[in-house]
This record gives structure tokens, sequence and C-alpha cells, in this order.
């Protein structure tokens, strides 16, 4: 997520050090949930850490009158999934950014969630790596952001985890907004054609108040 270069000037930009411990309390965040074993006290962490940050931390990109909302935990959107490896069917992904240009997106393979599809799952393959599962669903629009929300961003520390036999925990309650859902001078790459399900997954972060 970069800031749009026409508004660098009259946005006050958050110094590189806000930068780097709103990074490191996200980390920190992330490994409290991995810590939890019950999703639901989990979900309650991460609800109530993400909003006092979005309040408190200068890095914030909270703009006047704005405060996260979050549907209640439901226990039918967790899954713990294998990735599947789908080799030159999943085509490398390419984000036009006007800040950034072109950032590249290669293939690290596919998840199916029961009852609701298929999502790619990719690596940021670019300085920093990482692996990116952005969503968009049914809600998008009405209750969830109309471009869709991110649910596993590891370079930024986003990590759910995964289990014993090294699946992946991909629950659709830890799915929050881009910092452009906040503040549209900021630039993020949103849900590519492969990762919207038709199904809508009301759960996770919502709309916030004063949108």
């Amino acid at each position: 997520m970069t800031l749009a270069d026409d508004d660098q000037d009259e946005l006050q930009y958050p110094g590189a050090l806000d930068v780097a411990s709103w990074r490191r309390e996200v980390h920190a965040l992330y490994a409290a949930v991995r810590a939890e074993p019950d999703p639901v006290a989990a979900h309650a962490v991460w609800v109530d850490t993400r909003s006092r940050l979005f309040l408190e931390h200068p890095a914030s990109p909270r703009r006047d009158e704005q405060q996260l909302r979050h549907a209640p935990y439901d226990a039918a959107y967790r899954f713990v999934v294998e990735v599947e490896e789908v080799g030159d069917d999943q085509e490398p992904w390419e984000f036009r950014s006007a800040t950034d240009g072109i950032v590249p997106f290669a293939g690290a393979g596919r998840v199916t969630l029961d009852g609701l599809g298929t999502l790619d799952l990719w690596w940021l393959n670019s300085y920093g790596g990482g692996l990116f599962l952005p969503v968009r669903d049914g809600s998008a629009g009405s209750e969830t952001y109309g471009a869709g929300r991110y649910l596993l961003d590891t370079v930024k520390g986003t990590d759910l985890g995964r289990d014993d036999a090294g699946r992946w925990v991909v629950d659709l309650n830890f799915a929050y907004n881009p910092s452009c859902v906040y503040d549209y001078r900021w630039v993020c790459p949103l849900a590519p054609a492969a990762n919207r399900l038709e199904a809508s997954t009301p759960v996770g972060e919502l709309l916030p108040e004063g949108y």
C-alpha cells in the first residue's frame, strides 16, 4: 500500500519510525493470534488491538469520524486447508500502481473453501516477498468494501499460521480492509478475478463508521 504522489504535499505522511512501529505492532498482534488456540478468543484479541491501533497509532490511515466495525465471529467461515499446486494454470498477476509502477505477483497455489469456492494464493515477486491472499465476496459494495479485503499479507505480518499437518489457516473472520478504504489517497492492490467469491461472507472487518 502506497500513498498517491499527487497527495503527498497536502497530507502529513507518517514518519518512517511511525510506520516501522505500526508494522511491529501488526507482527506482534498476529503472533498473539497464532498463539491463542481458541479462534473466538484470538478474534477478540484481533478486533480489540486493530481497533485500538486504528484510533490511536500515529501511522493509522484513519480520517476524522472513522471507526472500525467488525462482525461477530462465525466458525462456519474458518477453514484449515492445503495449498494446491496448480502450475501453469495460475498465470502471473501484475498490479499497476501510479506510485510504484508494476507490482508483480507470481502464483503460489490455490485454496478451496468448502461451500464457497477457490481463491488463488499469490507471492509478491519483488523485494521483501511474501504471500498475499486477497478476497472479494458477495457482500462487497453493501456490507464490505466493494473492491475486496485482505486475508493474508505475510510481508506485512498478517499471517494466521498453519496446523501441525502444515495446512494453512484461512479464516474469513479475520478479513480486513486495506488502507485505501479509509483514505482514498492510499493505493492498494485489490482482488483479481481469481479471488472473487459469489457467495456472501459478511464476517470480518465491515465498512467503517464514517465511510
